[in-house]
């Protein structure tokens, strides 16, 4: 909602390309938006899905071809000036990834940038700042809303990520549909990069899955494009639910008794929504990735990594409320077993 009804001003934020960035982005944007600014967003092919249930929000997809991404831009700010005269006299585009590409379009759309000083781009953009100190990814996009409104603000606890009452009733069909009984627990196996250079695959997640179902735990995997056959082949003890829009998958994250994952963009929506997590992380450090919120246990160790016995006695204790999670940033648990 926004509170100050006067300036309602425009607004293009260029998101960055990953889930889990997006999803830390979410606070940044709501930031905006109560500071009188109208959002139009842009992202990759998968954004809309994802950010379809916060109102008012337009979102576009990127184009693959340069030309295409800035005459996208373009044809945005003429559209932004025809309601709003002032529209180019100020600040009027936000860069959340720290890429040269994400600048350089918006100098050449005539946009007035702004965003961090990385990649020698600054030159680029309208106002750049130096890039904070090391810290929690949500940190960076916060502080960067922060200093284009010239405000300072404290962070939320919780992301607070809306999931509509449509995604919510989708969740629920898909479960129907396949006779899943609650609780259950959703896995995300699969996390996409590296950290550092380093593998963030948690490699005993399949010995995990196969405990689990032993002790009678029901599981689920939401396979995304391209991972289809590895959790079929890999995870046979959990149901796969593959092709899951990003929305409806929000809602199962939602509603699952436990999400089980790796330094994954998943893991960040689950938190976002309200979801219990439980993260392993090997190379990742969780004070600038782990998922934001007070559901969240993180379970840390490297460069020998947890067993799945300790991460399935982890998982059994705050399923029986043995445990409690981790705690809102900054007090979000790391244990190294």
């Amino acid at each position: 909602m926004i509170e100050d009804r006067q300036a309602d001003k425009t607004v293009i934020v260029r998101l960055r390309n990953f889930v889990g960035d997006v999803v830390l982005g979410i606070p940044a944007l709501r930031l905006l938006e109560r500071h009188g600014y109208r959002l139009q967003l842009i992202g990759k092919g998968w954004a809309p899905a994802l950010l379809e249930a916060e109102e008012g929000w337009a979102v576009q997809v990127r184009p693959k071809k340069l030309g295409d991404r800035v005459a996208q831009l373009k044809a945005l700010r003429r559209e932004a000036r025809a309601r709003q005269p002032d529209f180019d006299r100020r600040a009027n585009a936000i860069a959340l990834p720290w890429s040269f590409s994400a600048a350089l379009e918006m100098r050449l759309a005539g946009l007035k940038g702004v965003g961090y000083a990385h990649e020698a781009r600054g030159w680029l953009l309208h106002r750049s700042y130096a890039m904070p100190a090391p810290g929690h990814a949500l940190l960076n996009y916060w502080e960067l809303a922060c200093r284009f409104l010239g405000v300072d603000e404290p962070p939320p606890a919780e992301i607070g990520m809306t999931v509509s009452a449509t995604q919510r009733e989708a969740a629920a069909q898909l479960l129907a549909q396949h006779g899943v009984e609650e609780p259950y627990l959703l896995i995300c196996p699969f996390a996409g990069g590296t950290f550092e250079v380093l593998d963030k695959t948690w490699p005993r997640f399949a010995d995990f899955v196969e405990l689990a179902a032993a002790r009678g735990l029901r599981l689920i995997v939401c396979p995304g494009p391209g991972e289809e056959e590895a959790a079929t082949r890999q995870y046979p003890k959990a149901l796969s639910l593959p092709g899951v829009k990003l929305g409806v998958y929000a809602a199962l994250l939602q509603r699952a008794a436990l999400v089980v994952s790796n330094d994954t963009g998943p893991a960040h929506v689950a938190t976002a929504v309200g979801g219990r997590v439980l993260s392993v992380l090997g190379p990742t450090k969780p004070e600038l990735w782990a998922p934001w919120g007070a559901q969240v246990d993180v379970l840390r160790q490297y460069p020998e990594w947890l067993t799945p016995e300790a991460v399935l006695a982890r998982a059994e204790a705050l399923l029986a409320g043995a445990v409690p999670s981790g705690g809102a940033w900054p007090f979000c648990m790391s244990t190294a077993a």
